[in-house]
């Protein structure tokens, strides 16, 4: 098993990126919490990850801390709940967040999540619940992290930013929409799909 990997950031193309470890590239999957929190192209960072194997693939999924880590397997436990929805919900909510809508019963805030429809968000809450009800005491708050960036909007920001909300679950006329909403002049492809999201969830 991967427990973690620490190497050089080479690309950066949400949800993917490619880490140099040694002399040797690994495509990770991350949610956009993690992309927030990571330093620029040719900087060393250090990823919590899990592999998930199966028949046709073998995928490696990396997050900034070890709580996103921890949240993103206990959402696989749930029936019903692939990799793919859990990134989409890490990227869209942070994990105390999360766990406080499923601690409060709140369907209504988790069908705002991408991917998830009434009955996924009372399966959540049924299935997670007793999962997550010491998370507060037993994990650290997720850490904040901000990155001020000088790179100019550019097509492929843009293009880079609808790929990524497709990515997630998004359909691609929404995820247009979204973008072009929020996009300005000097943001990162990052911050453009950041803005996306919280304009998706808000109209919901």
């Amino acid at each position: 098993m991967i427990n973690q990997l620490r190497g050089i950031i080479i690309e950066k193309q949400p949800p993917l990126l490619v880490l140099d470890v040694n002399g040797v590239g690994y495509e990770i999957n991350a949610p956009m919490s993690t992309f927030y929190g990571l330093p620029e192209i040719n900087q060393t960072v250090t990823l919590f990850t899990q592999l998930i194997i199966r028949e046709d693939a073998h995928q490696l999924y990396g997050f900034i801390n070890k709580t996103e880590r921890s949240l993103f397997k206990t959402l696989l436990k749930v029936n019903g709940v692939g990799p793919k929805v859990a990134l989409a919900i890490l990227s869209t909510v942070t994990p105390d967040a999360f766990v406080q809508s499923i601690m409060d019963n709140n369907t209504a805030a988790l069908v705002k999540l991408p991917g998830i429809g009434k009955k996924t968000a009372e399966r959540l809450i049924i299935e997670m619940r007793d999962r997550l009800e010491d998370w507060f005491e037993d994990l650290p708050v997720t850490a904040a992290f901000t990155h001020e960036s000088s790179i100019i909007n550019t097509p492929s920001n843009l293009t880079e930013a609808i790929s990524a909300l497709i990515t997630l679950g998004y359909k691609q006329h929404e995820a247009q929409k979204a973008v072009k909403a929020v996009a300005k002049p000097e943001m990162k492809s990052e911050d453009i799909i950041r803005g996306a999201l919280r304009s998706i969830a808000d109209q919901k």
